[in-house]
């Protein structure tokens, strides 16, 4: 089913959200010390456009029985989903300045006991497509129209589990179910290639009983399109394959590998949001390929 085209505005608006969504983990994760910039920024679409077009949410009622779920399977890259929960209402602008800290609600890792609009405490990666599909199968037992969205890193997917959850998904048609894939080709160590490569990654999903989609993951109106044809359904679980650039919207954590898991400087936090505020990119002692 073709999704409907996006009107100009509405892009035009989600993308300054993106940039807005952005400066916020920037100035968070250089305030906590440490965090997961890369893969945070290489997400930002796809949290854009959840929460601010696809999912059925509302920040008043972060319980609402009907609610669409979403679960960052890949947990250390929790602060763009709390750059997103703040500007939708969710909990305080300002508790983005805790990150981190003893006591804060926002911890390197999503708790769900203690931030509000959390679906699952992740972290230990792997888990999180179990939890989705879970949460899919219940609603289909509870007559619920709701879908569960799941967020999945692409060094997180040779992990066993996750495929032990796919065979699960297809096998039960849980069409209420769609996983997105942040392919930034890097995880801890190395790129992904270098350590277990993961092609032909759409074929193995289809395989599994999956839709497949691949897309462009900073194309918001990809982005839009590909989640508005998946909550739409397909009678199957659906994989949106999203190429992305690691650090992407900074020009010297892009595709640097060194910034999977270290905060900026002060110099190069200053750096990054002048460019996140439209001004010339700039680079930065350590800069990787671009």
């Amino acid at each position: 089913m073709p999704a409907p085209t996006v009107p100009a505005e509405t892009l035009a608006s989600l993308e300054e959200r993106a940039r807005q969504l952005r400066r916020h983990v920037i100035r968070m994760i250089a305030a906590a010390g440490s965090g997961h910039p890369g893969g945070s920024l290489s997400a930002t679409e796809i949290v854009t456009a959840l929460y601010f077009h696809v999912m059925r949410h509302d920040p008043a009622r972060p319980n609402w029985a009907n609610r669409d779920r979403f679960v960052l399977s890949k947990g250390h890259g929790v602060p763009i989903v709390y750059a997103a929960l703040a500007e939708a209402g969710y909990f305080p602008l300002g508790w983005l300045e805790t990150l981190r800290k003893l006591g804060s609600p926002l911890q390197g890792h999503p708790s769900r006991r203690d931030c509000p609009g959390i679906e699952a405490s992740t972290g230990s990666l792997g888990q999180g497509l179990s939890i989705a599909a879970g949460m899919a199968l219940a609603g289909k037992l509870d007559g619920k129209d709701y879908r569960v969205f799941v967020l999945l890193g692409d060094g997180e997917i040779q992990e066993g589990q996750v495929w032990e959850a796919a065979m699960f998904a297809g096998h039960h048609r849980l069409d209420n179910l769609i996983a997105i894939l942040d392919y930034n080709r890097y995880q801890l160590d190395d790129a992904v290639d270098a350590i277990v490569s993961l092609e032909p990654v759409a074929d193995k999903w289809r395989a599994f009983g999956w839709d497949v989609e691949e897309i462009d993951g900073h194309d918001l109106a990809q982005v839009v399109a590909a989640l508005e044809r998946a909550r739409a359904g397909t009678g199957r679980p659906v994989m949106i394959v999203a190429h992305t650039v690691k650090g992407k919207g900074v020009s010297f954590m892009e595709n640097n590998n060194e910034f999977h898991g270290r905060a900026p400087t002060p110099e190069e936090t200053q750096r990054a949001l002048a460019e996140l505020e439209g001004g010339t990119p700039a680079s930065a002692p350590g800069a990787g390929p671009s």
